[in-house]
């Protein structure tokens, strides 16, 4: 069977030979999610994969006859398929083991699987279930946090159960129907929404451990810090690269007081100001300074700076020329060095 030909495809046992369909049945299954061992009663098989495409994430109704599946560390020595797999069981029975843990699950509620460590899936009776498959890295969890999350029902009656049940359910339903672009736009509101219920159920079950903002701000600030030199940095850009919404970033940074452009701004000119007071750097030009930490025109750097700092760059590093030799603290506040006496 073809990767490609199961994607935005319906594929069922039925147009399989009946010798066939076993492997078929085994292959659709890890094209959908990973790569599977599959068991069912008797070898006799029937059901169905419907997968399709949502932005860079992939969703899929599988629906079928008493079956299990497992996951064992001989296919996840095959180093692909890092991905997480959040079920909405719809209709029968299932249970899951993962992380020494093992949870019956119900009509109405969640499991989420790491298709990076090993796996046991039980459906033992006709079953139908609506999954969205994402790679492991975008939820920016740590392995602790996620073996956390793993093989635990998550119940309609929740709070994060009740967002997202239904929300993954139309999701599921609808996704081949949206255009390309639009596709696009959800995938990044899933993530964001996955992000906020994650964080928010693993505060609650341990109060030391941060929500989902506390784990992406440092994270984001730390992208900005290391891309500062690029006149490109924009929140948009900043939102692709974390495959988020905008609003989102946005919204992270209201915990600082600060646009995320302004936070931006501001790192640049504590390392303009930073590099500006180096006596080392005394040869270089005001607007060469302000080019290296992304300033595309000089003359707004010069006027930003004396808006923030209360006088021009030039007047800056005179005065430091002048000062007795100093360090810079990291927010770029000068620091006498004092000098030993006598």
């Amino acid at each position: 069977m073809s990767g490609r030909q199961l994607s935005g495809t319906l594929y069922s046992t039925h147009s399989a030979p009946a010798p066939q369909r076993l492997e078929y049945w085994r292959a659709a299954l890890s094209h959908a999610f990973a790569a599977v061992d599959v068991t069912v009663p008797d070898e006799v098989c029937s059901g169905s994969v419907r997968t399709s495409r949502l932005g860079h994430l992939q969703v899929a109704t599988v629906e079928g006859d008493p079956l299990g599946a497992r996951r064992t560390p001989r296919l996840i020595a095959r180093g692909e398929d890092q991905q997480l797999v959040v079920t909405l069981l719809a209709r029968g029975v299932a249970r899951f083991e993962q992380d020494a843990r093992e949870v019956e699950l119900r009509p109405g509620e969640i499991v989420i699987c790491d298709m990076a460590r090993p796996l046991r899936m039980e459906f033992p009776n006709p079953f139908q279930t609506k999954s969205l498959v994402l790679p492991r890295r975008l939820l920016g969890l740590g392995e602790s946090d996620l073996q956390r999350l793993t093989a635990t029902a998550i119940g309609p009656d929740t709070t994060m159960g009740s967002v997202l049940s239904p929300f993954l359910a139309k999701l599921v339903d609808t996704a081949a129907t949206y255009p390309s672009a639009t596709g696009e736009l959800l995938a990044r509101h899933v993530v964001d929404l996955l992000t906020v219920l994650l964080g928010e159920r693993l505060h609650q079950e341990a109060g030391d451990t941060p929500g989902a903002p506390q784990v992406l701000l440092p994270r984001i600030q730390r992208y900005i810090d290391r891309h500062l030199a690029d006149p490109d940095l924009t929140p948009d850009a900043i939102a692709r690269a974390h495959q988020m919404s905008v609003r989102y970033l946005h919204k992270l940074f209201q915990t600082e007081d600060v646009t995320v452009s302004r936070w931006i701004q501001r790192r640049r000119l504590q390392e303009c100001r930073r590099e500006l007071a180096r006596r080392e750097a005394a040869g270089r030009t005001i607007a060469a300074v302000a080019r290296q930490w992304g300033f595309t025109s000089a003359a707004h750097f010069s006027r930003v700076f004396r808006d923030v700092y209360g006088m021009s760059p030039t007047e800056w590093r005179d005065s430091s020329m002048r000062a007795p030799r100093t360090s810079l603290s990291p927010s770029g506040v000068p620091r006498v060095l004092e000098t030993a006496t006598a």
